[in-house]
């Protein structure tokens, strides 16, 4: 069911993004849960999942007005707030990564590689919730077609579900090659925060909304392809310790049971994963090995591959519950950190973060 909406709502920073003071991870995970476009997941009579289109006609819309593309680069960075609902209450249009199922559950860090003194939450022993959002870059979310399949990710500094105090939280992003795979199946997609780019795999018709993103995230931050996670090395620190975070991070997904379909949807590959089809109740956990290294370098400009080497397990993330829904696709919020010339000297931040519109 192919869904090609007008509605963008406020792509660009506005005032109530600077006012945030955080959330809390209930409340973030009844806006995910409160909505899904199903009643139950899997049961007979249940409409297909909604596909909201990418194309590069919506990518340009704006373009020598109000680029909206450019505005929302420019927001995801400079904005960090969990929830945008805008004064309709219907939230954004993502124009990129608009279809996705989003996950809550706990990241566990088991150990810290030796001759390493990560700080934050990359410390030996530590526990946080994490709100996360798996989708694909553009339209196609279908195994065995060009996708990129990707996964965000909000850590709270604390192990209870219950709390009531709201917290800043702390964001990562990491994908696959940003040009895409044809897998068949999740478990076999390495996902980096320093993914290859191989931009022939978008197909013609990919290709210049892909190039289009080159441009517009070089010009909302110095660093397109790379995102930093020094926020979760920064999350819970005192501030009189200097920040130590890895250079590199990647997740290894692990899958409990195979899910067969030749054209199935990624979101129901991921959501098959913990719930039986026609049964609310989870029944199993989706976990990722959280791996980091410290060594890596990049080759090549429009192609580009990144050798990285010793990676290095340290732990995980378990997602126990997830949800295809509205306010996942157009609510929740994902900050991306601002890229800084020395991931752990806040002052070497690459740009003035930018005022809202209105």
């Amino acid at each position: 069911m192919l869904f090609d909406k007008n509605f963008s709502g406020v792509e660009g920073v506005i005032a109530d993004d600077l006012t945030y003071q955080g959330s809390t991870f209930g409340e973030v995970r009844r806006a995910i849960f409160a909505n899904p476009y199903y009643q139950v997941w899997g049961a007979g009579g249940e409409p297909p999942l909604p596909v909201y289109e990418v194309t590069f006609g919506r990518a340009l819309m704006g373009i020598g007005r109000r680029f909206l593309f450019q505005d929302a680069a420019n927001r995801a960075i400079d904005a960090a707030s969990d929830l945008r609902w805008g004064s309709d209450r219907r939230g954004f249009r993502r124009i990129l990564h608009p279809n996705g199922v989003c996950l809550t559950g706990n990241w566990e860090i088991d150990t810290t590689p030796a001759g390493t003194a990560y700080t934050g939450y990359f410390q030996k022993g530590s526990r946080a919730l994490i709100v996360g959002r798996y989708s694909t870059c553009c339209t196609e979310v279908r195994r065995g077609r060009s996708r990129s399949l990707a996964l965000v990710g909000k850590l709270y500094p604390t192990p209870d579900r219950n709390h009531t105090n709201p917290v800043r939280t702390a964001s990562f992003i990491a994908q696959e090659d940003f040009g895409g795979s044809t897998s068949i199946d999740f478990s076999k997609v390495e996902l980096r925060t320093a993914p290859n780019t191989t931009p022939w795999r978008r197909g013609l018709g990919g290709v210049p909304t892909l190039l289009l993103t080159g441009v517009v995230l070089m010009r909302a931050d110095k660093q397109p392809t790379i995102r930093q996670v020094y926020e979760i090395a920064e999350l819970g620190k005192p501030d009189a310790v200097k920040t130590s975070a890895p250079e590199f991070m990647r997740l290894i997904p692990e899958k409990s049971i195979d899910i067969a379909g030749d054209d199935l949807d990624f979101r129901d590959e991921i959501l098959g994963q913990i719930y039986d089809r026609g049964d609310s109740a989870p029944r199993r956990t989706l976990t990722f090995h959280i791996e980091v290294s410290d060594h890596g370098t990049t080759h090549g400009k429009l192609v580009q591959r990144r050798d990285i080497t010793d990676w290095q397990r340290i732990g995980r993330i378990v997602f126990d519950e997830a949800a295809a829904s509205y306010n996942g696709d157009f609510v929740v919020h994902f900050h991306h950190p601002i890229w800084r010339n020395d991931r752990n000297d806040p002052a070497t931040v690459a740009r003035v973060p930018r005022r809202p519109h209105s």
